[in-house]
């Protein structure tokens, strides 16, 4: 039957891709026909309450770049994207009402700023039928053997309960739509100026030269997998701090879901049918696991991760001495471990997973400030900000989340055992980069 409008609007939100990505296969079934959106919300580039913009240039010049390519995945499906830089709640109701559409397919989010503006949709668009599917998860909740409300305090109980019980679903496909409805609808992606930022270049050292995008994301994963086997020695390299490869960098595009965890999952598996099995190749698997749990954790405690107490609702004393917080931010504390870890952030949005942790720490633990500014200045500048490992994380280090043991970081010793040779200190404390 010759269609004669378009049904569905899938709605991307953090599923930036077409690979595994449920909500698009479903909103494809039955042969709909079917158009996307996205919306660059102004909200998300403005200060917050600490005096940090939201999102900083380094990951939105990687979400446009991963725009402007899931434009181009898309169009290889037949399928058109919208893109607009406004509120969802403005543009979406003019563009349902405009091609006639009757239902939204989306991404189910759980924290509150993605809430409000899903509620304030439905609000306008009352008629509308709204389809909303868990697409950034490894093990799917429908699967999980226990209730969301249930789900342990501590990881390793949350890990021994699922990594032998549960299942991961296969990746969903999604094939060429051919009959699908194509329109000149003439929208382009926002330049970062329009954003309010200055065009940049990456930094020469940057640990993370890559770009935004589907294509990209593959391409690093099938180069980390199959090409150089780097996975294969994962588990020892992973705790570096210099290069490229000491650790897979997956983070960015699972991040805002240019690649989903259940296709890297599967990935693995290829891997180690047609190569070899590992220490690497499961401990990538379970680094994996650790991002679901921050999320399982979101979901259980809902907005207590934002928290001063965390999810332990304990009292501390917290200091917001102005001073300290800035010399933290620009590399002038006493610890030359600390400020090479973040100045490499300031310069170029990405830190490694050990300077994360000693960073954070020495915060929260030495300095004693509250470490939701801490939390929130990592939300601004780094690339693969993820909300429920972000908080998740800090309330981790900070000694009010999930941390059974409330371990205090000893940077000096860190930096000699991570960076024996002092040359990550040197790559990043030279007065000549500045």
């Amino acid at each position: 039957m010759q269609k004669t409008k378009i049904n569905n609007l899938v709605w991307f939100r953090n599923d930036l891709r077409t690979i595994d990505n449920t909500v698009l296969a479903e909103a494809c079934i039955d042969n709909h026909a079917v158009i996307g959106i996205y919306c660059f919300d102004p909200r998300h580039y403005k200060f917050n309450k600490f005096g940090f913009r939201k999102t900083e240039k380094f990951r939105a010049k990687f979400l446009i770049e991963t725009i402007n390519d899931l434009k181009i995945q898309l169009d290889k499906l037949n399928i058109d994207l919208l893109i607009y830089n406004e509120l969802p709640e403005i543009v979406i109701p003019k563009v349902c009402k405009e091609l006639s559409i009757d239902s939204v397919f989306f991404q189910k989010e759980w924290t509150t700023e993605e809430y409000y503006s899903e509620k304030k949709l439905k609000k306008e668009l009352p008629d509308i039928t709204w389809k909303s599917f868990y697409n950034q998860l490894l093990f799917h909740p429908e699967d999980i053997n226990f209730d969301i409300s249930k789900t342990p305090e501590v990881f390793t109980v949350f890990r021994k309960k699922l990594e032998k019980y549960v299942a991961i679903r296969p990746v969903a496909s999604i094939d060429y739509q051919k009959d699908n409805i194509r329109k000149d609808h003439k929208t382009n992606t926002p330049t970062l100026t329009q954003l309010g930022f200055k065009e940049f270049k990456s930094h020469p050292h940057s640990a993370f030269p890559f770009q935004g995008g589907e294509s990209q994301g593959m391409s690093r994963l099938n180069d980390y997998f199959f090409n150089t086997k780097n996975i294969g020695v994962y588990k020892k390299t992973r705790n570096g701090l210099v290069g490229v490869d000491y650790s897979s960098k997956f983070s960015p595009w699972l991040a805002n879901g240019s690649l989903s965890p259940r296709h890297i999952y599967w990935k693995v598996k290829a891997f180690e049918s047609e190569y070899f099995k590992n220490q690497s190749t499961y401990w990538l698997i379970f680094e994996l696991i650790w991002r679901d749990y921050f999320k399982y954790v979101s979901m259980k405690h809902g907005n207590q991760i934002f928290k001063l107490e965390g999810v332990l609702k304990k009292n501390y004393h917290w200091s917001t001495d102005s001073n300290q917080i800035q010399k933290w931010i620009h590399g002038e504390t006493t610890s030359d471990f600390v400020n090479a870890n973040m100045i490499e952030l300031k310069s170029t949005g990405w830190m490694s997973n050990r300077g994360r942790q000693n960073v954070a720490s020495y915060f929260a633990k030495d300095l004693e400030l509250d470490w939701r500014i801490g939390a929130a200045y990592f939300e601004s500048l780094l690339v693969d900000y993820d909300v429920h490992s972000n908080y998740g994380n800090w309330m981790y280090v900070s000694g009010v989340g999930n941390d059974p043991r409330d371990r205090k970081f000893n940077v000096q010793l860190q930096a000699e055992r991570y960076d024996t040779k002092g040359k990550f200190r040197k790559l990043w404390l030279q007065p000549s980069l500045f």
